[in-house]
């Protein structure tokens, strides 16, 4: 087969992102919501208002998403081409693109990778160490959305799995662009709880609330892209009871957006050169966030004890 014409089969002349085509609206949902939590930020005393934006924070959100978007189409780029070759080469059947079903197996399926690969990206540190970024802002709003991660290698790798089963590579990226521009409106505290067969089915602004939420009761829960019958399916659902607290458990206090993409790794870095035990090391690599070699943690109770 002449690779030129198999690749030209499965890649369309012009495949535009529809990510792009959001952009505009994203901006225009963003400046509507900043305009009116300015005016209400006078009436509301919490810990931050509710949906209230911080000018530095709302920047730092601002750069990383554009940032990310150069990052992404790089890395995109490339998956595309590998995505083409498993299509066209490994790929035992080809799932037609003129069919419905299609399109459903395609943004089905992607949802579902989205879930596993978001759960791990919360389990296994060296994942949390690129999703991170999304997590640090101690605001819930559309910005927010739009703090995004610079390194995708993970969807990218775990994706590839659509293509092996036959779904054309432009549709699973099609689809993964409609997963993200989905994932926008959840960004926000102006929504309240909708009709409970929605909450019920789909990822709302609520359950969104929650997987921000930095409250013991809300870690690591709600991971779904645009279902959340996934979390309810694993175990892994949370409803929202009370308002959460947003950022990380350890809050990293800069709008600097490359030590707030970067300072997780240079932890794990940090981590893995006081190790003195491979196991230790694979450990801080590998093991969840947060997670402490038995030395260490020994250490740091005698030292409780020693100060109490």
């Amino acid at each position: 087969m002449d690779l030129a014409k198999a690749f030209s089969d499965v890649l369309p002349p012009l495949m535009h992102d529809p990510v792009t085509f959001a952009v505009p609206f994203f901006v225009l949902l963003l400046i509507i919501e900043w305009t009116a939590a300015r005016k209400l930020a006078r009436t509301e005393a919490e810990q931050a208002p509710s949906g209230a934006y911080l000018r530095p924070d709302a920047w730092a959100s601002v750069w990383m998403g554009l940032v990310s978007v150069g990052t992404s189409g790089v890395l995109n780029g490339i998956a595309l081409l590998g995505y083409a070759a498993l299509y066209v080469y490994v790929a035992p059947w080809h799932l037609p693109a003129t069919e419905w079903y299609t399109w459903v197996i395609a943004i089905l399926g992607v949802d579902f990778l989205y879930y596993w690969y978001h759960r791990m990206a919360h389990r296994v540190r060296i994942f949390w160490a690129t999703h991170q970024a999304h997590h640090s802002s101690q605001y819930f709003n559309f910005a927010t959305a739009l703090r995004q991660k610079w390194n995708i290698s993970g969807d990218v790798f775990l994706r590839a799995l659509l293509p092996l089963l036959g779904v054309p590579p432009w549709m699973v990226f099609a689809s993964f662009s409609i997963n993200l521009i989905y994932q926008f409106w959840i960004h926000t505290e102006r929504i309240g709880k909708l009709w409970r067969p929605i909450e019920f089915i789909f990822n709302t602004a609520s359950h969104h609330r929650v997987h921000h939420g930095m409250d013991q009761q809300y870690l690591d829960k709600n991971y779904g892209g645009i279902l959340i019958v996934w979390d309810r399916a694993f175990q892994s659902f949370q409803p929202e009871t009370t308002r959460p607290h947003y950022g990380l458990t350890k809050q990293v206090d800069t709008f600097n957006i490359w030590k707030l993409q970067t300072h997780e790794y240079v932890a794990i870095a940090r981590d893995v050169r006081t190790a003195t035990r491979w196991r230790d090391r694979l450990g801080y690599i590998f093991g969840p966030p947060g997670w402490v070699a038995a030395e260490r943690r020994l250490d740091v109770e005698e030292t409780a004890k020693v100060r109490t």
